[in-house]
């Protein structure tokens, strides 16, 4: 506590968890002095901070361990910042003037790339008035930047700037520092591009070094609109695919590029400053109004012609992938008589996912305790019991290793005071997934989550809303979300067996049935040791599912659950059509 008062900190109490108080860096020079701009994380063996307007950050310890952060290099400020009048040409055959070259602080030098020195042209990247990094360029565009140096988006200083004194939070994407320089050119000063470039194909990974830049100035996610302006090539397609997947489709329009050129440079040369202002003012919102044209989908159904969309990941079991594989962007509900092993069963699915796809997720599920939880999360990561029993338990040094693991991947959503709703839970997936880079929430069980309706709504009206809702932000935020909704009471059969439920049995709705993207149903034989998994529901088949069935048995040694390979798995689709 003391350590935080010597650095200006105040809270409003010190238990480990995080907090947002005001910055003692920036907050007495701002408009709003009085928004908490600091966050702050309380661990157990000390805390650290960021501020999400001045970017100040640091930590202190109790002593007992290290705080360590990563230490940037930073680049020397050139002594001669002229730039030749060969290179000044060079610009103006681009249309960019001297006034801007000067203006953004571009100089002439000479680089190394590996077969002797080489003259360059250089592009100075400032944050908070500071050089930070510095990017190179050879005449036959070879690039490089400084050694260790901090990434930060070209430019960023002067949108900064423009967010505070317009107070409309605008942004403009482009690929490149001379796409930069070009808007800038004709007016615009919100325009941003990253230092590292892009790739030929989306990877959709929250850890992708080329987009650090987006998380050293964390602030630009309060961005209202986002104007992505990519140039045509594969590599300007996976940029905007990243970006909309970063930013949310919610906040994002695409510029279109004019005909016959391949970037806002190209535009500025040929066709000039009004046709690129106007290629701007012509940005597409994603979508608009909710209403729609086969146009506004042009490029999303020729990526899905060329292969370049997401695509449904296994499920880490060889069986069940015949009939559900795991879609980003769906919505599946999760059914089972009671103690069948609905919950555990999922369990194990995000156990694989995590492991063989490096998801991430956000957990809702208050039936147990967090503790028990990620004991029972422990179990199907290192196949060995947690207790006491026949079979050898994990060792402390194993669980760690788990420990270690769960803490990458899962992160758990508890409300302590009172029953959430269905919107503050949305709220917190949604941190988790711009935060954490989530890719997968679970919800269980759904009787867990605050049933008050409005006004005379009627119980199945209250179910279909909150559904639409959880669909829409999965589309959303491109997530895979499952909820787990017990059935009505269910009566048993001539020989005295509960029979599987069907999603029309869920309770309180046939909406869970109508309005899912999948359905899985986890049913039980206890007698044999034998789990059938049904997918009742796949709404696009053939793209990530059918409608069929596979038989697992639950290892009582090890935890987990094993396909059983001697059961053919049964199809009722073929059977029924």
């Amino acid at each position: 506590m003391e350590k935080l008062i010597e650095q200006g900190i105040r809270l409003k109490h010190y238990s480990i968890g995080n907090q947002k108080v005001t910055c003692p860096k920036c907050s007495h020079a701002r408009r709003n002095k009085t928004e908490p701009c600091l966050s702050v994380t309380i661990k157990p063996d000390g805390a650290v901070w960021k501020c999400h307007h001045c970017e100040w950050f640091g930590g202190v310890g109790d002593g007992s361990k290290k705080m360590e952060y990563k230490n940037y290099k930073k680049p020397q400020t050139p002594i001669n910042k002229e730039l030749p009048n060969g290179s000044i040409e060079w610009f103006a055959k681009r249309a960019i003037s001297k006034t801007t070259i000067e203006q953004f602080g571009i100089f002439r030098t000479e680089q190394s790339f590996g077969n002797g020195s080489e003259g360059v042209i250089a592009f100075p990247y400032h944050k908070d008035g500071e050089l930070v990094n510095v990017k190179y360029r050879t005449k036959d565009k070879k690039f490089r930047q400084e050694k260790d140096a901090e990434r930060t988006l070209f430019n960023i200083d002067r949108l900064k700037a423009h967010w505070e004194t317009s107070e409309i939070k605008d942004v403009i994407f482009v690929e490149g520092e001379m796409d930069v320089l070009s808007l800038y050119e004709v007016g615009y000063k919100n325009v941003v591009s990253l230092p590292d470039g892009a790739s030929k194909n989306a990877r959709f990974d929250e850890s992708d070094k080329r987009f650090e830049a987006l998380k050293n100035c964390t602030w630009i996610n309060d961005a209202d609109k986002v104007l992505v302006f990519t140039d045509e090539d594969e590599a300007g397609k996976a940029l905007q695919q990243e970006l909309v997947y970063r930013f949310g489709k919610d906040r994002c329009s695409i510029v279109p590029m004019s005909r016959g050129c391949k970037d806002a440079n190209d535009i500025l040369v040929t066709q000039g400053s009004d046709v690129l202002k106007r290629c701007i003012e012509l940005a597409e919102p994603f979508p608009i109004d909710g209403v729609f044209t086969a146009k506004n989908y042009e490029r999303e159904v020729f990526d899905i012609y060329d292969g370049n969309t997401q695509k449904p990941v296994s499920t880490g079991f060889k069986n069940l992938d015949q009939y559900y594989k795991v879609m980003p962007s769906t919505f599946t509900v999760v059914t089972g008589v009671p103690n069948h092993g609905k919950s555990n069963f999922i369990d194990q699915l995000m156990v694989n996912l995590a492991r063989n796809e490096g998801w991430k997720f956000a957990i809702f599920s208050p039936e147990h305790s967090t503790p028990n939880h990620i004991r029972r999360l422990a179990e199907k990561v290192v196949g060995q019991p947690f207790d006491l029993g026949p079979t050898e338990r994990m060792n402390k040094d194993t669980l760690r290793e788990a420990l270690k693991f769960l803490d990458k991947h899962f992160h758990f959503i508890e409300c302590k005071d009172n029953i959430p709703s269905i919107d503050w839970l949305l709220q917190k997936a949604k941190a988790s997934c711009v935060q954490f880079g989530v890719k997968g929430v679970l919800f269980d069980p759904y009787n867990e989550i605050d049933s008050k309706r409005d006004g005379n709504k009627r119980e199945d009206e209250h179910i279909r809303d909150l559904i639409s809702n959880c669909k829409s932000f999965c589309r959303t935020h491109n997530v895979a979300m499952w909820m787990v909704a017990h059935p009505s009471k269910m009566q048993r059969n001539q020989d005295g067996v509960i029979p599987e439920p069907s999603l029309y049995d869920v309770s309180g709705s046939a909406h869970w049935n109508n309005m899912a993207d999948v359905g899985l149903v986890v049913h039980r034989d206890f007698e044999n040791n034998e789990t059938k998994v049904i997918t009742r529901k796949v709404r696009e088949q053939g793209l990530y599912g059918s409608i069929g069935q596979c038989f697992f048995t639950y290892n009582l040694a090890s935890h987990v659950y094993e396909e059983i390979d001697s059961i053919e798995p049964v199809n009722y689709w073929n059977e029924h059509n």
